[in-house]
């Protein structure tokens, strides 16, 4: 499963609690209100579970994780310069 899919997978199960949810790469997830601020810091570190990247508190932001494309890009320009 690819890091995109995975996102959306831990989001519609584990933050918004609705299996059968359709959820888009590019639904704004912050904004709508599907993920709140607790959602933020669970998701922060499924992140750095999964992928191994450290995200910075400074660079949490809407541009980087208000979407799950968002947040894919963040995470491929950490894994290339990191």
């Amino acid at each position: 499963m690819d890091i995109k899919e995975q996102i959306k997978q831990f989001i519609i199960v584990e933050l918004a609690g609705q299996p059968g949810l359709a959820l888009g790469n590019d639904d704004d997830l912050l904004l709508s209100g599907l993920v709140d601020s607790l959602g933020v810091v669970r998701l922060i570190g499924f992140l750095e579970e999964q992928t191994g990247v450290n995200i910075p508190p400074g660079e949490i932001t809407i541009e980087n994780f208000g979407t799950v494309n968002a947040m894919a890009a963040y995470l491929g320009a950490k894994v290339v310069s990191g």
